[in-house]
C-alpha cells in the first residue's frame, strides 16, 4: 500500500498539473449535470455530451423533460448505450423532482439515490460537483487506478470509496476524483499504462511499469 507521505506528493504533484480540475461531461446547472450523470452509465463522456447538446437546447429542466414525453426524449438520446431504460429513469426522476423536490435536485444522498436511475456512483458526482462535498464517484478508471497504484486496495467499488475516503487527505478531498478520472482515462489506462509520461510514477506501487 502507498505510504501517507507518498500519497501527499501523489495529489500535490496532480494538484500543481491541473489545479482545477473538471468533470468532462457539459451541463450548465445541476438538474443538467444530474440527467448527464444518469445518462453516462457504461457510456462514455464524449457521447453523452453529444446527445446532449442537442437535448439540453430544447429541454434542459425536469418539466420541459417531462414535457418531451418519452419517445420525445428516446429521439435524442438514442446514441447513447441503454437508451431506452435511461431515457425511462430520467422521465421517472423528472417526475420525482417536480412532485417532491419543487423541479429542483436535492443536496442530499439520501434523496438523490431515491431517484430512478441514481445510484451510489451517480449521487457522489452530483453531492461533489454540484454541492462541493468530498465524496469519491469510484468508477472503473478509480478503481483501476487506486488498485494498480497501491493508493486504496479493494475488490469492489464501495470498499476502493472507503479506503480513499480514509486515505486521501482533506486537503484533496474534493477534487481528488477528479485527479483520478483523468490519471486513469489519460495515462493510467487499462491495456498500456503511459508509465513513461506518468508525473506520479515516483509514488506508485505497480512494479511492471511501462517501459520507454
Amino acid at each position: 500500500m502507498m505510504k501517507p507521505a507518498a500519497i501527499e506528493a501523489f495529489f500535490a504533484t496532480l494538484q500543481a498539473a491541473n489545479p482545477q480540475p473538471q468533470t468532462e461531461l457539459e451541463y450548465t446547472s445541476v438538474f443538467e449535470l444530474l440527467a448527464a450523470v444518469l445518462l453516462s452509465a457504461q457510456a462514455t463522456d464524449v457521447g453523452v455530451n453529444k446527445a446532449t447538446r442537442l437535448l439540453f437546447p430544447v429541454a434542459n429542466t425536469p418539466q420541459k423533460i417531462l414535457a418531451l414525453g418519452l419517445d420525445g426524449l428516446e429521439s435524442y438520446i438514442k446514441t447513447i448505450g441503454l437508451y431506452r431504460s435511461k431515457a425511462k429513469h430520467l422521465m421517472q426522476t423528472c417526475r420525482m423532482l417536480v412532485d417532491q423536490h419543487g423541479g429542483e435536485v436535492p443536496g442530499t444522498r439520501e434523496a438523490l439515490e431515491a431517484l430512478p436511475g441514481v445510484g451510489r456512483k451517480t449521487a457522489n458526482v452530483v453531492l461533489n460537483v454540484a454541492f462541493g462535498q468530498p465524496t469519491m464517484a469510484v468508477d472503473t478508471h478509480i478503481f483501476r487506478v487506486s488498485n494498480r497504484t497501491g493508493l486504496a486496495a479493494g475488490k469492489t467499488p464501495l470498499a476502493v470509496e472507503i479506503q480513499l475516503m480514509k486515505r486521501v487527505p482533506p486537503a484533496y478531498a474534493v477534487d481528488s476524483h477528479h485527479w483520478l478520472i483523468l490519471h486513469g482515462r489519460y495515462v493510467c489506462q487499462a491495456r498500456k499504462p503511459l508509465c513513461p509520461q506518468c508525473a506520479v510514477c515516483a509514488y506508485c506501487e505497480f512494479k511492471d511499469k511501462t517501459k520507454a
